[in-house]
């Protein structure tokens, strides 16, 4: 038990000094960016009752959830998701409304899962989810979010890759796939095993269109010819047809916002949520080799709480955006409007009324008792370690 006083369990970590600040910085600045769009803050609970998050949601798998009981013997889970949660939300408090809601969130989810060796299992998320609007719009609304967003942290070069979740389905549902077929090709795509998809695609029997459309899984940067091109192949298949035209229509769009640079469009992209219904993406940027924003459209999940509506959100991994950003060399500029007061014991009544004053006028101060083994050049490293902007010494 010794040994683990001074040590954090797997997956977790202290975050502290410059660090800390920068994260806080991110974060502000993610939050405000959201709320430039008109966007209104909610507040969630931690942990939340475990149908929020049963399978029949198509979240997290159930081993990968934090699970303990409250004292009526109710299983409790930690949030590892927030679009379950804010959904619940919405059911509860908008059941009434016929106009669209804009939500957002900053806050910490938690997975406990053993494929996430090395990973975070707490790690902090930045999002917003607006409901009530089914339209292309909306879905281009929360990609020009997306985009600003990571603009305003610092990074520059990052890409979106925007897929739709129908086509995944269609595609199966075309090929008469049977369950575990269905998740083998999954399993292949989520690896991105495509050497392995094409195999998968060459020992089934299908008509020579379809395999086409299947063989689109490995493009990751389709055009628009491509699309257009898949679209002529789709004619006899509506699910798939319709994703097509989805993303089509969403280009147009796109292009007005003018983020079409950092926008790409992957046929092959699904996600392990099983509750979205139409565009899913991911964003992408070196220095990490996991997603550090995902979202999508997800039309039905407030049905299982009692409100039919459309929706569609996303959240930003900071943890992940902070750590491209360090190894990017991107600087958080976090710029402090701070005073540090070294002050001799006789001089402490000065010290004080100085400290108060600066406070006054909206400069934060620290106050340190001089420490007649240190010299002034001590001090002044020590306010540029932290980022302090100005040192007075008060000696008498």
């Amino acid at each position: 038990m010794k040994n683990q006083l001074l040590h954090t369990p797997d997956g977790v970590r202290d975050i502290y000094n410059g660090e800390c600040k920068k994260k806080l910085y991110l974060q502000d600045k993610l939050h405000q960016t959201l709320l430039k769009y008109g966007y209104h803050d909610i507040m969630t609970p931690t942990f939340e009752f475990f149908n929020i998050f049963g399978s029949d949601v198509g979240t997290i798998a159930s081993k990968d959830l934090y699970k303990f009981f409250d004292k009526e013997g109710n299983t409790l889970v930690l949030r590892p998701d927030f679009t379950p949660s804010i959904a619940r939300s919405a059911a509860k408090y908008y059941i009434e409304d016929d106009m669209p809601v804009k939500l957002c969130y900053l806050g910490n989810t938690f997975i406990n899962s053993s494929d996430y060796q090395g990973r975070l299992k707490e790690s902090t998320q930045c999002g917003a989810e607006l409901i009530g609007d089914g339209s292309i719009s909306a879905d281009a609304e929360i990609l020009s979010m997306t985009v600003e967003s990571l603009l305003e942290s610092g990074l520059k070069n990052f890409q979106i890759s925007v897929g739709h979740s129908q086509y995944f389905y269609g595609l199966t549902k075309a090929a008469g796939l049977s369950e575990d077929e269905e998740e083998n090709l999954r399993e292949l795509i989520s690896n991105k095993n495509f050497f392995g998809v094409e195999e998968f695609i060459d020992s089934l029997n299908m008509d020579e269109k379809l395999k086409k459309l299947f063989a689109l899984l490995g493009n990751f940067d389709l055009k628009d010819e491509d699309l257009e091109g898949a679209k002529q192949l789709a004619a006899g298949y509506p699910e798939i047809l319709a994703s097509i035209d989805a993303l089509l229509g969403l280009k147009e769009y796109v292009r007005v916002y003018g983020i079409e640079k950092y926008i790409s469009y992957e046929l092959g992209l699904i996600s392990d949520y099983r509750y979205y219904t139409g565009i899913i993406f991911q964003g992408y940027t070196y220095g990490t080799g996991e997603p550090i924003v995902k979202g999508g459209r997800y039309d039905h999940l407030l049905e299982h709480f009692g409100k039919q509506s459309p929706a569609i959100g996303f959240a930003i991994v900071v943890d992940q955006l902070m750590a491209a950003l360090t190894r990017q060399n991107i600087e958080v500029p976090v710029i402090e409007n701070s005073s540090l007061v070294v002050f001799k014991q006789d001089a402490y009544k000065a010290a004080i009324t100085r400290c108060m004053e600066l406070r006054k006028q909206g400069t934060n101060t620290e106050m340190v008792l001089m420490d007649e083994n240190k010299t002034k050049e001590d001090y002044a490293q020590y306010a540029e370690a932290n980022r302090i902007g100005r040192v007075e010494f008060i000696e008498e």
